[in-house]
C-alpha cells in the first residue's frame, strides 16, 4: 500500500512538472504570436511627419478647448472640423496616415515627442505673457489705489482747512 502511495505521488509530481512545461510552451507561443511586425503600406496621400506633428499639436489644443467656454460662452464645441479644414485634409486621410505611423512606432513616437515639445514651448511663451500682463494689471491697480488714497488725503485736508 505504501508503495502505491509513493508511486501516485511520484506520478502526481511528474504530471505537475509536465503541466508547467506545457503552460510555459503555451505562454511562449502566445507571446510570439502577439508580437506583430505588421507595417502597413504607405498611403498615397500620406501626411508628412512634420505636418502630422503640427496636426497632432492642434488636435490636442482643440480637444482641450472642448470643455472651456469660448467667446460666445459655449461649451462642448467640436473644433476638429476646423483643424482638418486648416490643414486641408479630411478625417479619413488623417486616420490612414495615423494608422500607417502607428505601425512604424519610432516615427509615431517622434511625431508625438515633437508635438509635446512644441506645446511645452508655446505654454512657456504664454506663461511669460500672462505673467507680464498680470504684473501690469497689478501695477495699474496699485496706481489706482495710490491715486484714490491721495485723493482721499487731499479731500480730508481740504475739509480740515475749511
Amino acid at each position: 500500500m505504501a508503495f502505491l502511495m509513493m508511486k501516485l505521488r511520484e506520478n502526481e509530481s511528474l504530471l505537475i512538472v509536465n503541466m508547467k512545461n506545457i503552460l510555459y510552451i503555451f505562454l511562449l507561443i502566445l507571446l510570439v504570436s502577439c508580437t506583430s511586425n505588421t507595417i502597413f503600406e504607405k498611403p498615397d496621400d500620406l501626411i508628412p511627419k512634420d505636418t502630422m506633428s503640427l496636426l497632432v499639436q492642434e488636435m490636442s489644443i482643440a480637444t482641450s478647448a472642448k470643455y472651456i467656454n469660448n467667446k460666445n460662452l459655449e461649451k462642448r464645441v467640436n473644433y476638429m472640423p476646423l483643424v482638418y479644414e486648416r490643414f486641408g485634409i479630411d478625417s479619413v486621410r488623417f486616420q490612414t496616415s495615423n494608422l500607417y505611423y502607428m505601425s512604424k512606432i519610432d516615427d509615431y513616437q517622434e511625431i508625438f515627442a515633437n508635438a509635446k515639445t512644441n506645446l511645452e514651448n508655446q505654454k512657456s511663451v504664454f506663461d511669460k505673457i500672462k505673467k507680464r500682463t498680470d504684473s501690469l494689471r497689478a501695477d495699474s491697480i496699485q496706481k489706482v489705489k495710490d491715486f484714490d488714497s491721495k485723493k482721499i488725503e487731499e479731500d480730508t485736508i481740504k475739509k480740515k482747512s475749511s
